[in-house]
């Protein structure tokens, strides 16, 4: 059995694919490749069906009609054999060093039979153009060198949280909790994340920048004119997060509190797309999607939209929208994000 499965999502990447492949085969036999050719029409499928061929008993290439980032995510989990699982996304790349180390560890946990729920470690914003490269670091947060549970963890600050750059789950618990991500939409990282969470009974932090996540591409799914034009898209896996994890359930109160913290910041993105776009039927989106929120769980209706942000986001009328605007600005340059 492979100690790692790596889903490569791809959808017309021939231009970024190979850096991609090329920064993950280091890891050789520990290492499946899973090269998901999402109903690519450039030479995606070529380019993967030649790694396959070079590297038969590393890369296994899956080729599906489009079904979206989410359904090439799922056909990854489905074919997996390796103990654990991670996405990279095919226009991003891992440091090598950092892999090796990562790998290390995995070994580790199968020749001592630890059985690890999840694995994190850090990210680096590769963005085009940046004077210099925000990490995503949890060494504050979370204890190294030790697994341990969510009872061990402190508190995340602002802006701090767990993305699917830095997450390895182990593929099993992926499949045992009935992960399921919707086609033909975008954002679905956040529910890769976020719905494995209350299933995660203990986990392992390696403290090194390992996934490099990079920002810069015109037509990229993050890039804010770009999220605007697919704001039902950032509200429907927004109102999923909600569906999916009851978290008024979640009866442990450090997993509890960071539940909260991620929806809140999705919640954030959603209601600032909204207000840049300065359309009144996005206003009006924006206005709909509190009012579910507060129809689902009034408790948690309260704590998101008077906390700090959700109050922030509220503001009334124009000059309230300003401020508003403002303040995710200076959060943008302090953490980094688009």
């Amino acid at each position: 059995m492979k100690l790692l499965s790596v889903v490569i999502p791809c959808y017309n990447s021939q231009e970024y694919m190979r850096y991609c492949i090329e920064s993950l085969l280091p890891g050789g036999e520990n290492v499946e490749l899973l090269i998901v050719n999402d109903g690519s029409v450039d030479r995606t499928a070529a380019i993967a069906d030649e790694y396959a061929q070079k590297y038969p008993t590393i890369v296994k290439v899956i080729h599906q009609e489009n079904g979206g980032h989410g359904e090439a995510v799922n056909a990854g989990i489905r074919n997996a054999s390796g103990l654990y699982l991670k996405v990279v996304d095919s226009d991003d790349w891992v440091d090598t060093r950092a892999y090796l180390k990562i790998l290390s560890t995995l070994n580790d946990f199968m020749v001592e039979e630890k059985s690890v729920d999840m694995i994190l470690s850090n990210f680096v914003y590769e963005k085009e153009n940046a004077k210099y490269k925000k990490v995503m670091k949890y060494e504050n947060v979370l204890p190294e060198g030790v697994i341990f549970s969510w009872d061990d963890i402190k508190r995340f600050r602002k802006g701090q949280y767990i993305l699917m750059h830095s997450v390895i789950y182990r593929t099993q618990l992926l499949r045992d909790c009935g992960l399921k991500l919707p086609k033909h939409t975008f954002y679905v990282d956040n529910l890769f994340v976020y719905v494995p969470l209350e299933h995660v009974k203990n986990m392992y932090y390696i403290n090194v920048d390992f996934y490099r996540y990079f920002i810069g591409r015109e037509d990229q799914s993050i890039q804010e004119c770009v999220m605007i034009k697919r704001i039902d898209q950032q509200i429907k896996v927004n109102k999923l997060m909600l569906e999916q994890v009851q978290i008024k359930n979640i009866k442990n109160p450090k997993l509890h509190q960071y539940m909260l913290h991620q929806l809140e910041i999705v919640t954030v993105i959603s209601a600032i797309l909204a207000i840049r776009s300065g359309t009144a039927e996005n206003l009006s989106k924006k206005k709909e999607l509190w009012m579910y929120i507060k129809d689902k769980d009034v408790e948690l209706y309260r704590r998101l939209r008077y906390g700090m942000m959700g109050g922030l986001m509220n503001l009334p009328g124009r000059p309230g929208r300003s401020i508003s605007v403002g303040a995710y600005k200076i959060t943008q340059r302090l953490v980094g994000f688009n």
